[in-house]
């Protein structure tokens, strides 16, 4: 350490990591104490190592505190003041010393003497004074000895001058600040000063004392309801020093106002609850402070006043919430805490203002009307007149843009410039009010608008914009970018690229190339533009070319080439000779193409000489004479040909007639838009409830099964053997070797295997995470099995030969039920009834059920059926809907109806429309009801299928329409109740009971079943009887009759127009199944089980071919349970099926087969015509069902107890649907019947003898003798 060192305190040198000591009266720092501190005090430093009398800072000459202790010294500016400070001093020489006090004060050192008295240094008094604003500054503070020597300021002794005014411009201010400045309101000159600035004593208020004059500068809110408990917030000066100042001051229109402590300001904020005036009627007035005797009072007047409702829009919005309410009325904004709800669900405020509110809906767990109410404090009030419906969420199905893919697939498309139309199809977008699209890059989202384009399933969206800095596009490999929709707060829509697979493809912007030359001629009627990239993703609608102001038609756009019709020159503006052409792509992409000129190019004409000229046309000249010449030639040679062909010719003349025109019927049948049936389903989906969805399943054809029989009285006396033997089955050795051992026995027929599973999966209902081990345990077995036999894996679960196999769809059925309600069951019906429409729209023969419009070749009619449509008005008999017990209306109802119907046809068409909201088994049957046509005042007359004026021809008897009759449009037709006509009557007494006659529909409840022969259908007496198309006994016919018949195959066209009209109800249900999310439901938890059981089963088996696990997934569930449910909708659904409706749906059915398998069908002229019709679609639908296998498999894994708790859910629910004492009872007949095999089985196993299954099996047989003795 050297002298002169710039550690210039003792305090800093003695305290230094160094071994330095401080040379007191030297003032210096050093290492060399000998050399440098010669005769003086020395402090040495704390690192300095030996025995010191002085060591450390605590030695060193210092200022160590004020008088009160502090290291801050408080002085007003503007006012004298003397300053003292102790300080701690070592050796004579310094007490000796003058001493002088130094002050910093903005930059201006003052300097004044002091003198040292004991311990305490004190000042001359001098002025302090800044010019600064701020209310207060610090002024540096130093004690000087022996001329430049500064004692030590360890603790930053300082100087703060301040001004009271600055600090407080009103009085409550000034008094409420901190007592340590003194300060007080002068009110001599209406300032906060210290009180020797103010002069006169009396004039100065300290901080004791209450200040006069307390001001309301403004309260918020300046309205409130009637019903009172507002909060208002009073702002202004004065306003007391503390709360209990003005706790009981404070005044709303003369109504006390109780103020809330910890939200009240000190002098300047108070907030208080005010109540009602305790009457429902308007009132207004001043807000008013007292503090002491001072009073404060509001310029402005608060009122009391009666919020009202008045209207909402929208008036519905999406189920997930989000929706902007706009709510208009009166006194809206009045009240403090304004809260919104429809019924018990919170709107969340966003603004609200005197006749206007608007609120953002939230998630409602159900579809339903709700009703506003908003409280405006302790008042509630009701919109009743109008209700906001949450309805369901939107949904999307496609989104598309720009020209299709390779793969057909639909995939929305877009460039960094943005601007592209981009195509949403879907579902419910009525409900959204600015639906937008957005694109993320770079985790940066992109978003643009959609506009609606139908009210409710067609948006059109610009594609975003993107920036395009650093971005390096292949436009043969685009850019892949997540995408979704912001739909209000609908999470279904957002970030579809995760949840559908397809992103947003990014591609680069299309280059439009300028003309080669300054100035295009217009030579031709198009216009060519060349470029690059041109249609990667855009089409002709995103692309705009104009000529000036006017637009040129774009007519095709390719990769490299636009072409576009120019307008006339007349439709230029006059002066305009050259436009410019310009190239608009999207919204933001612009190229300026060059200018085009619509006069001759100078010089072109005269470019073609004379001698061309001539050469050109003598060419065509020559060419013409050579044509002329092989014309005369073949005249000759094809008149023999003629003369030939022209018999032939007026033979076929007629029939070629007839076909032309068939087939000009058919294909305008196939180019006539598709009829939206969907509008037909007003009166909700017809469900079966769970029990008899079941049964329908589990017990098919079985109406009344003892499992659904409560009175029993003979199994209350087996109660005690059937609970054991229930325990027996609840115990997993006992049923698997009970299944195993009735398996294994030959006699143990198919129908068993069924009817065992049924009762074991009834059983098992209430005991559902059991049953899924158990049916686990055997699906293992059965794999297992399956791969030690030399039959092919992929025949596993393909029939029902097992109790396993069965078990499995049972399970399936069971825990899908709540799936088919809320989401598959609702385009499944469509499906059903937009067929059933389209069936009936056409003509239908009663007898064979082969109908005009059908998906089947085997019930189509092959023959020209002469029809017309029409409406007749129907009603119905008040008689008739009292015996039937149900409501239907008696107004007159418009049904349409062929004048080829049967009179049970009309009969079934006009039930349907007059109960088209009432399940099939409640509404009364065809055969309950006669029909009959009124033909003015008092004319009446019953109409029959069969009656005296029935047409006869020989052995034929032709049913009765409503041509027979002559029933006009328009007619006005009436449902009674069943009468006997005479002819009946008569009828039945000459044919006793030997009349056979039945139509294909049996009844009301029972689904028809298609005769063995349309021959059979005869009286007693011979008669046969026929409809539309009259089939004969043989094929054998008269020769020229063959001229007349009609090539049948023409008529194979109808099958593509029904096939057509009914695509739309076929995708949907087909996307609907293979979705892993769709219509707002998440995939059933279920089918990610078992999906994921089967692929763990081909892991054990080291099973390498994925068609052997795509194959075992659509036997389990497709083709096992699908398929029926596809097959037989009346399972699922209260209505009744027709033999022609039945024979589509089979189509739809094998086709949903076809698509569910892994080997391609081969396909050709003789195959069947219901493989041919959807031959096209198939792959498509096979596409969807390998990505919804896959999407399944790459979903997190389900959890033991996710699915468990699952499992327990549904046992809860279904708990007592069937009495499982009766299945208990049927499955121990089986035991029983197997019981010697049984018993060997149970005492050669090891675990079962463990558990003494054989002796516990012994005890029911004991206890059910028993029980069945007594």
């Amino acid at each position: 350490m050297q002298l002169g060192n710039p550690m210039g305190s003792c305090t800093q040198c003695v305290s230094s990591s160094f071994p330095c000591d401080w040379c007191v009266d030297g003032h210096r720092c050093t290492h060399d104490t000998a050399e440098n501190c010669r005769n003086d005090i020395l402090v040495t430093g704390v690192s300095r190592i030996g025995p010191s009398y002085r060591s450390g800072p605590g030695f060193c000459p210092t200022i160590n505190s004020t008088s009160d202790g502090t290291n801050e010294i408080l002085v007003p500016s503007g006012v004298k003041k003397a300053i003292k400070v102790k300080v701690h001093i070592i050796g004579q020489f310094i007490v000796q010393t003058r001493f002088v006090c130094q002050f910093n004060i903005e930059g201006r050192v003052t300097h004044v003497n002091a003198q040292l008295l004991a311990d305490t240094i004190y000042c001359e008094a001098v002025e302090f004074t800044y010019t600064s604003r701020a209310p207060n500054i610090t002024a540096s503070f130093a004690v000087i000895w022996g001329g430049s020597k500064p004692l030590d300021n360890p603790d930053n002794t300082h100087i703060l001058i301040y001004r009271c005014n600055d600090m407080a411009d009103n009085c409550g201010i000034c008094l409420a600040l901190p007592e340590k400045f003194g300060c007080g309101w002068c009110q001599g000159s209406d300032r906060c000063e210290v009180q020797e600035q103010c002069g006169v004593p009396s004039v100065w208020l300290n901080r004791t004392q209450t200040c006069p004059n307390p001001e309301i500068h403004s309260f918020k809110p300046q309205l409130g309801p009637w019903d009172g408990g507002t909060n208002i917030t009073i702002e202004g000066i004065n306003l007391g020093r503390n709360i209990s100042d003005i706790y009981n001051g404070v005044t709303i229109a003369g109504i006390k106002c109780q103020p809330i402590i910890e939200l009240y300001v000190k002098t300047r904020r108070i907030v208080c609850t005010v109540d009602g005036p305790g009457e429902e009627v308007p009132r207004d007035g001043p807000v008013v402070v007292r503090v002491a005797d001072y009073r404060g009072e509001s310029k402005h007047h608060y009122a009391f006043v009666n919020p009202k409702i008045n209207s909402i829009q929208p008036k519905y919005g999406p189920q997930s919430g989000g929706t902007k309410l706009r709510i208009t009325g009166e006194y809206l904004n009045a009240g403090s805490n304004i809260q919104a709800f429809i019924d018990d669900l919170p709107c969340a405020i966003l603004s609200v203002s005197h006749e206007e509110a608007v609120c953002r809906t939230s998630h409602s767990y159900q579809l339903k009307m709700g009703t506003l109410r908003m409280r405006f404090d302790n008042g509630m009030r009701t919109l009743e007149r109008e209700k906001f419906e949450y309805i369901e969420d939107p949904v999307v199905v496609s989104v598309e843009s720009g020209p299709p893919l390779a793969s057909q697939r639909k995939q929305p498309k877009g460039i960094p410039s943005g601007g592209i139309n981009i195509k949403v199809m879907g579902r419910n977008f009525h409900s959204i009010q600015f639906p937008q699209i957005y694109v993320y890059h770079d985790n940066r989202p992109y978003i643009a608008p959609c506009h609606r384009v139908d009210f409710q399933t067609h948006l059109i969206c610009e594609s975003p914009g993107i920036e395009s800095a650093g971005l390096n596009l292949d436009p043969d490999r685009p850019l892949e970018l997540e995408y979704g929709f912001n739909m209000d707060d609908v999470q279904s829509v957002q970030n579809l690229t995760s949840k559908t697979g397809d992103a947003f493809l990014l591609y680069p912007d299309p280059i439009y190339e300028k003309f080669d030359e300054d100035v295009k001629y217009y030579k031709s009627e198009y216009l060519t533009i060349n470029g690059q990239n041109l249609d990667r993703a855009c089409t002709e609608t995103d692309v705009e070319v104009h000529i000036g102001e006017s637009l040129c038609n774009v007519t095709s756009l390719a990769r490299h080439q636009l072409t576009c019709r120019p307008p006339s020159r007349d439709e230029l503006p006059d002066g305009v000779d050259t436009p410019d052409v310009v190239v608009k792509v999207g919204r933001a992409l612009t190229y300026k193409i060059g200018k085009l000129s619509y006069s001759s190019q100078a010089g072109l004409q005269a470019a073609i000489g004379k001698p061309v000229l001539f050469g050109v046309i003598a060419s065509i000249v020559i060419l013409i004479l050579v044509f002329v010449v092989f014309l005369v030639m073949y005249r000759r040679k094809s008149t023999e040909n003629i003369r030939v062909l022209k018999n032939m010719q007026e033979q076929m003349d007629i029939l070629e007639l007839r076909v032309a025109a068939e087939c000009k019927e058919a294909f305008a049948e196939l180019q006539t838009e598709m009829t939206d049936l969907t509008g037909d389903v007003t009166g909700g989906i017809p469900f079966l409830d769970y029990r008899t969805y079941a049964m329908k399943i589990l017990f098919p054809n079985i109406d009344d099964h003892a499992v659904l029989q409560w009175e029993r009285p003979e199994l209350i006396r087996k109660d005690k053997g059937l609970r054991m033997f229930g325990q027996l089955i609840m115990n997993k050795t006992f049923l698997l070797l009970f299944i195993r051992t009735l398996e294994s026995n030959r006699y143990f027929s198919m129908r068993d295997r069924v009817n065992v599973a049924s009762l074991i999966m009834v059983t098992l209902q209430s005991k559902m995470e059991y049953c899924t081990d158990v049916l686990k345990t055997l699906l293992a077995e059965l794999i297992e099995k399956c791969m030690e036999s030399k039959s092919h894996p992929k025949l596993l679960l393909r029939r029902t030969e097992s109790v396993a196999e069965k078990m499995l769809s049972a399970w399936f059925t069971f825990l899908l039920y709540k799936f088919l309600r809320e989401c598959a069951g609702e385009p499944l019906y469509l499906l059903f009834r937009s067929m059933k429409g389209q069936v009936d729209k056409g003509p239908v023969d009663v007898i064979t059920s082969e109908a005009r419009y059908s998906l089947s070749e085997e019930k189509l009619i092959r023959q020209s059926i002469d029809f017309k449509p029409m409406t007749v008005s129907v009603s119905i008999s008040q008689q008739t809907i009292f015996v039937s017990g149900l409501e239907a209306t008696t107004e007159n109802v418009q049904v349409k109806v062929l004048d080829c119907d049967t009179i049970s046809q009309v009969k079934e068409k006009c039930l349907d429309a007059l109960y088209r909201a009432t399940p099939y088994s409640q509404r009364p049957s065809r055969d309950e009801l006669d029909l009959e046509w009124r033909t003015g005042a008092c004319g009446r007359l019953i109409l029959y299928d069969e009656d005296s004026t029935t047409k006869c021809e020989g052995e034929w008897r032709k049913l009765n329409t409503l041509n027979h009759y002559r029933v006009p449009d328009s007619a006005c037709l009436s449902l009674v109740a069943k009468q006997s006509s005479v002819y009946n009557l008569s009828n039945m007494e000459k044919n006793d009971k030997s009349h056979t006659y039945e139509t294909l529909n049996r009844g009301k409840y029972g689904s028809a079943s298609p005769p063995a022969s349309p021959l059979k259908y005869e009286h007693g007496g011979g008669f046969k009887y026929w409809h539309l198309v009259r089939h004969h006994d043989g094929d054998a016919h008269k020769e020229g009759e063959r001229g007349n018949k009609m090539v049948s195959e023409i008529y194979l066209t109808r099958l593509l127009a029904t096939k057509g009209t009914l695509q739309k109800f076929v995708d949907d249900l087909f996307e609907t199944i293979f979705s892993t999310a769709h219509r707002g439901s998440a995939l059933p938890l279920a089918i990610k089980y078992m999906f994921d059981f089967l692929d763990d089963q081909a892991l054990q088996h080291a099973i390498s071919d994925p068609e052997v696990v795509h194959t075992w997934k659509s036997n389990s569930l497709p083709l096992r349970f699908w398929v029926n449910l596809i097959k037989n909708p009346n399972f699922v659904f209260d209505v009744h099926k027709s033999n022609t409706v039945d024979s589509c749906l089979s189509v739809i059915a094998q086709t949903f087969m076809d698509s569910c398998s892994t080997s391609d069908h081969i396909l050709g002229k003789d195959s069947p015509s219901s493989k041919l019709l959807y031959a096209k679609d198939i792959p498509v639908y096979k596409e969807w069902v390998e990505r919804y296998y896959a999407d399944i498999k790459l979903m997190p894994a389900i959890s033991d107890q996710d699915m468990n708790a699952m499992l327990a859910e549904e046992s809860r629910l279904h708990t007592k649907e069937f009495n499982t004492n009766c299945a208990l009872n049927e499955l121990y007949a089986y035991a029983v019947k197997y019981n010697e095999q049984l018993m060997v089985t149970l005492e050669e196993d090891e675990f079962s003898q463990k558990q003494r299954l054989a002796f516990r099996l012994e005890q029911v047989h004991s206890l059910m003798a028993h029980d069945y003795n007594v």
